[in-house]
């Protein structure tokens, strides 16, 4: 078939051969032609050199809606226009497919999880592993490089019932957007200068009585492991993650003290923790073993999936209550209780321990928490660590913990603590 400007003329009059498939060049746009194959089914073509190598061959497409004479010689045009200065277009295809994959949010979420998040929020970082899955259906797995400002503010608006949620939501989004620009695969976040959503008031759950004997009584139904370190939350009083992650090295049960090294403490003050007898009585129901991490499943991970524990741990909880409301004769199903926290706890035992007549300085020093007495000029000055005070404290919050849960009257008359300027 002799070689013609290729023109819809030219494709409706082109044959094929009985075998084989047959080709047209254009003889005004080399590298643009038509291909026929035995069966009639006419395709537009590209046949090119990158840099004198080999010859290599592209279809366009099917002749017919989109591809005419006219669609196909303007595409081929770009394409060859490439070429000529040294670029192939296949690869460049290949390439930004590649890449798309690579900025594809699903997954640069979960590098941003394991490169970001467990290396900067090591005392939250499931939280924001949590926020990040919850994000995935709503971002249908788009490149980074295309989500818009509104695609973030419409996730948002469907947390405004969950205020708290909603700006912890914000928070790890800007974050993540942001270390996308320092990896240098954003050019800018897409909510840059979103105003963040309002402050939510401060947490002020509390457990009761009948609450607090339930989660310790629920823990025991647990597996060993998460009976110990719920346990240990409550006794304690210290941060979720820093007791997940407790290691023998830390502990000294002859001396019934936990140093809880700075590297591991949210404030990075290293803390002195003491160990009281309710506590000292838990980590020995690990032993005999004195290495490595005391609450572990693999041996070489801290516990987590404390989420699922925690919903264990609820649901465990209203079967006590419920048993306990009808030996006192009470409706079972009348009982429930309201949502609670495990960062809760930490501020239970502050406001047990205040009513115990802890001294708020210690009772501070307790918690290893940086603020009121323990900041500013005083937190610099003031470097007496309050262990005896501590040590005390805890024992009374234990004895507490004891009496309630084998029915005794609560404490009330506990040593007299000093107070301190």
């Amino acid at each position: 078939m002799a070689n013609e400007k290729i023109s819809k003329r030219v494709v409706d009059a082109a044959e094929p051969a009985a075998q084989g498939d047959t080709f047209l060049w254009d003889t005004e746009l080399k590298g643009f032609g038509l291909r026929i194959t035995p069966r009639a089914v006419k395709s537009y073509v590209i046949q090119y050199r990158i840099d004198g190598g080999p010859a290599r061959r592209t279809t366009i497409g099917i002749h017919g809606s989109p591809w005419t004479p006219a669609t196909a010689r303007e595409f081929a045009e770009g394409f060859l226009f490439k070429v000529k200065q040294g670029v192939d277009p296949i690869e460049e295809k290949r390439e930004a497919k590649k890449q798309a994959e690579l900025l594809a949010f699903d997954g640069y979420a979960d590098r941003f999880v394991e490169l970001y998040l467990k290396v900067h929020w090591v005392d939250s970082w499931e939280d924001g592993e949590s926020v990040m899955n919850a994000a995935k259906p709503h971002f249908e797995n788009k490149p980074i490089t295309a989500l818009k400002r509104k695609d973030v503010t419409e996730l948002l608006d469907s947390y405004s019932d969950r205020p708290g949620q909603k700006k912890l939501v914000h928070s790890v989004l800007r974050k993540f957007f942001n270390w996308a620009v320092d990896e240098g695969d954003l050019e800018a976040s897409p909510i840059a200068g979103m105003k963040g959503p309002k402050p939510v008031p401060a947490r002020k759950r509390v457990l009761n009585r009948e609450e607090l004997i339930c989660a310790w009584l629920a823990a025991a139904d647990l597996a060993d492991v998460w009976r110990g370190c719920f346990r240990l939350l409550i006794l304690t009083l210290q941060r979720r993650e820093e007791v997940a992650a407790v290691d023998w090295r830390e502990i000294e049960l002859d001396a019934a003290m936990w140093e809880l090294p700075d590297e591991r403490a949210k404030n990075d003050e290293a803390h002195r923790v003491h160990l009281s007898a309710l506590a000292i009585a838990e980590l020995e129901c690990f032993g005999p073993k004195r290495k490595g991490l005391v609450f572990t499943t693999t041996g070489t991970t801290a516990v987590s999936g404390f989420s699922k524990a925690k919903k264990a741990l609820d649901a465990r909880m209203l079967e006590i209550m419920r048993e306990r409301a009808e030996k006192r004769g009470e409706d079972p199903d009348e009982v429930e209780f309201a949502p609670w926290r495990l960062h809760d706890l930490r501020r239970t035992g502050a406001t047990n321990m205040q009513a115990l007549g802890v001294p708020v300085e210690v009772t501070e020093a307790v918690l290893n928490h940086i603020s009121g007495t323990r900041a500013g000029v005083a937190g610099v000055y003031n470097r007496y660590r309050y262990d005896p005070e501590k040590r005390k404290a805890l024992d009374i919050w234990a004895l507490h913990l004891g009496n309630l849960i084998e029915g005794r009257e609560p404490t009330t008359n506990v040593i007299p603590f000093a107070r301190y300027a």
